[in-house]
């Protein structure tokens, strides 16, 4: 079976203050985005930025055989939340914004305003499949890209650059603790048994500290000596299955001109020791080719597609 994680970039319908202008725009987009999904065939794909319930209904429509979706109930300001596409009915066990109780708000603005919970609900499902049970959570991190007072995408000054990409930084590193307390509610320390994966746009690389945080116990990463070796933390450790990406595959989105894996899927010890393979892109293709995105995202608001690559495992 094939698992993914998907950012649809902007998927609303068309007429609003964020989505395409007309229906010509809205219908390539979903002709574009429906297109990579029926060749990537998942039993489950997590998606992100979900602007509006009826136009992931309206992709769910374009695509062949049944499909069911699940969706978080805590959109951020513009609507945007997270959700799944399954191929079977998936049993909501989790929707959740809330900080653990340790974590206090964090800074958000110049004006000391502080956000108590994260920008968007994480989601978390259980589906049945011809192997078992698979549990899978949907997260969609604070961005790096920038929003300043005034719905600006440039500052007035470095200063400004500066104290707002710490304030994302700060949100982005809360939701990423909050992100990791619900993987271990969904590993519940069992994770040699569990098949339970953590998903989705992080908007941030495989050894930021931020994607760090959810890897629980250091060790034992693919690729390290340690893999085969198994250990106490093995139990409540997820692995990031990036080094299983072609080199020349491993990236998810284009910044400026530079390749970024911002996207991500975790897998518990049990479910990643089933890994056979994983990519970024369509399977058996070439290296994914996607826009270069600045700072300014109005302006792909008529384009095609998304500006992300899907990310997948395949599982035995």
């Amino acid at each position: 079976m094939l698992l993914g994680t998907w950012n649809l970039e902007n998927l609303y319908r068309p007429g609003g203050p964020f989505g395409p202008k007309d229906k010509a725009a809205y219908e390539a987009k979903l002709a574009s985005l429906a297109a990579v999904i029926t060749e990537l065939d998942p039993v489950l794909l997590g998606v992100q930025e979900v602007g509006e319930p009826e136009a992931l209904q309206d992709l769910a429509g374009m695509l062949g055989g049944e499909w069911h979706i699940a969706l978080s109930a805590h959109p951020d300001g513009r609507g945007i939340r997270v959700g799944f596409l399954s191929r079977t009915a998936p049993q909501v066990i989790a929707d959740t914004n809330a900080f653990p109780a340790k974590l206090r708000p964090v800074q958000s603005d110049d004006s000391g305003a502080v956000e108590p919970t994260a920008g968007r609900g994480f989601l978390a499902v259980e589906v049945t499949t011809d192997t078992g049970t698979l549990t899978v959570a949907v997260a969609h991190l604070k961005s790096k890209l920038l929003t300043y007072p005034g719905n600006r995408f440039f500052p007035r000054d470095e200063g400004e650059r500066a104290r707002y990409g710490a304030y994302a930084l700060y949100r982005r590193a809360a939701e990423a603790a909050t992100l990791r307390a619900l993987a271990d509610e969904l590993l519940a320390g069992d994770g040699r048994t569990r098949d339970v994966a953590v998903l989705g746009d992080m908007n941030d690389e495989v050894q930021a500290a931020t994607t760090q945080i959810l890897l629980g116990p250091p060790g034992s990463e693919i690729g390290t000596p340690g893999y085969d070796r198994p250990d106490q933390g093995d139990a409540v450790r997820l692995w990031d299955v990036a080094p299983l990406i072609p080199a020349d595959q491993r990236y998810s989105r284009i910044n400026s001109g530079r390749r970024e894996l911002i996207d991500h899927i975790l897998a518990s010890h049990h479910l990643v020791h089933r890994v056979t393979a994983a990519g970024a892109g369509l399977p058996g293709a070439e290296a994914p080719q996607l826009p270069s995105v600045g700072p300014d995202p109005a302006t792909r608001r008529e384009a095609p597609g998304s500006d992300h690559a899907p990310v997948w495992v395949r599982v035995e």
